[in-house]
């Protein structure tokens, strides 16, 4: 196993809902190409903070490899919701942007 992924489940262990390191764990299993364990995780997320923005942009593009279209754009649109919300008009552009691709 990659010692980055021992080393984020280790600290996971002591901080399960922590989003930071959920997220930094589901982009190393997607950096490895194990898309059901980085979905997994990136679900975990929106779960515990519907509120945490990054998750919403990687989450689309990982179920647009895995051809879930729908749910890519549903996810993008839940996205955009909440970056606007906390108004962050950057990762409300780079949402918009790939859930523009997906409509359009």
């Amino acid at each position: 196993m990659n010692q980055r992924i021992e080393k984020i489940l280790a600290f996971l262990k002591e901080t399960p809902d922590d989003n930071f390191l959920n997220h930094a764990l589901a982009l190393e299993y997607v950096k490895e190409g194990n898309e059901a364990e980085a979905q997994k995780y990136f679900l975990k997320n929106l779960e515990h903070n519907e509120g945490y923005v990054a998750t919403y942009y990687h989450l689309g593009k990982l179920l647009e490899r895995i051809g879930q279209r729908d749910e890519a754009v549903s996810i993008y649109e839940k996205g955009m919701i909440q970056a606007k919300a906390a108004k962050d008009m950057h990762s409300y552009s780079e949402l918009q942007n790939a859930h523009e691709d997906l409509v359009y």
